[in-house]
């Protein structure tokens, strides 16, 4: 079965680091088919007269097409107008596919299409799928659905488009849910939850991945893995911070990850010198095998954001066997519906967040126990999606 994966979350030679969970779930799904991913990047005319923006400008320099974690990968040079907002986002996108032919062959000479990102991607791959005499699948991966379909825009696109899709892949019950709301059919909706890489997140030895990282095995460890921005409820887990250190002076603060956030964590640090050194340690963004140590190590991880998906640092450091402190929102009440994994926090609430943490710090937690409420496998996640696939290209 030849699968054509259409999509702007994927990692790239100059991103490596980019969108981890769709590059592990489509390693191992390009193991059961033929695997080809067309990665939009977004491309803006004219811009020798215009000011590019800095991510496009980077991305520019990037080959037609690459081999990424063993997949062919083609590069959809996407039209982007800068401060021109949603509301174009489709047609651009639906011109810029039209317009290169090796990814119109692509497309007719796939058996089923793929989109990933509810919009533009998904609209875009269902409505080339439908051009093409082609059956497509959707999968929704949170924000896509959580925040973008908010905007009246990008809404009034979705509910007219992807209805016509021939299966959506959800990634959590609440995501589907949604996807209900916007028109779309409950039988078409399958649920194919993200995996973890079990072989780098497993239950490991505290004091020995606090050694790999050259930390003190001393104290108590909170971590936090993501973009390092105001959505991310950075802001509230610094002033949270404060107060658990009143509680336990023995805490740390470990901030993984980068973002416009970075700089107001370096003027919490420089005001926090007079703290032992190492109380809040902020490496930048960390390969996944370090981040899988990171989590080895600490006794709380915390994700405090404002709005999610289904967030796979979550599943994570569940499969680590260690309690997650998160906030009340998307689909990470999903993850935590089990008692023995965590505890749920309101979004935006310091104070909350801060007794959330110190009640976390302060109970016994049974890793083994926090293990058997997480995720599968990738391996299991692929084969779940394969599935899918398979029954879509079948009926067709």
């Amino acid at each position: 079965m030849r699968v054509l994966a259409i999509t702007k979350i994927f990692p790239n030679s100059l991103e490596p680091l980019s969108s981890p969970f769709n590059r592990q779930q489509f390693v191992e799904l390009a193991k059961l088919c033929e695997l080809t991913v067309v990665e939009a990047i977004p491309y803006v005319p004219l811009a020798h007269r215009t000011r590019m923006p800095e991510r496009a400008a980077k991305l520019s320099a990037l080959p037609k097409r690459e081999r990424v974690a063993g997949i062919d990968t083609h590069y959809l040079r996407q039209l982007y107008l800068p401060r021109v907002g949603t509301s174009v986002a489709l047609p651009l996108y639906l011109a810029s596919l039209a317009s290169q032919p090796t990814l119109r062959r692509l497309v007719r000479e796939s058996d089923v299409i793929l989109g990933t990102w509810a919009y533009p991607d998904g609209c875009a791959a269902t409505v080339m799928a439908r051009a093409f005499g082609k059956p497509c699948a959707v999968k929704v991966h949170g924000s896509d659905v959580n925040i973008v379909a908010k905007m009246a825009s990008a809404r009034a696109y979705m509910r007219r488009v992807l209805p016509r899709a021939n299966a959506m892949i959800s990634v959590a019950r609440p995501l589907s849910r949604l996807l209900e709301d916007m028109g779309v059919r409950a039988g078409a909706i399958h649920l194919v939850r993200n995996g973890v890489d079990t072989s780098l997140f497993r239950p490991r030895d505290r004091a020995a991945c606090r050694d790999e990282l050259g930390i003190a095995r001393e104290g108590a460890l909170i971590v936090f893995c993501g973009r390092i921005e105001p959505q991310k409820g950075v802001g509230e887990l610094l002033t949270a911070f404060e107060r658990v250190r009143a509680a336990r002076p023995d805490a740390r603060l470990a901030l993984l990850g980068d973002g416009v956030s970075r700089e107001l964590v370096q003027r919490v640090r420089a005001a926090q010198l007079s703290l032992p050194e190492g109380t809040l340690i902020a490496p930048g963004p960390r390969p996944l095998r370090e981040v899988a140590t990171w989590v080895g190590a600490c006794d709380v991880f915390t994700l405090p954001s404002h709005n999610e998906g289904t967030p796979n640092v979550v599943l994570e450091a569940l499969a680590s066997g260690r309690p997650v402190v998160g906030s009340d929102v998307g689909g990470i009440p999903d993850c935590l519906a089990d008692p023995r994994s965590g505890l749920l926090v309101p979004a935006r609430d310091a104070s909350a967040l801060a007794n959330g943490l110190v009640d976390a710090l302060n109970r016994s937690w049974d890793a083994e126990a926090i293990v058997h409420t997480g995720p599968g496998s990738w391996e299991e996640s692929a084969r779940a999606l394969f599935n899918v696939l398979e029954q879509v290209a079948g009926e067709a």
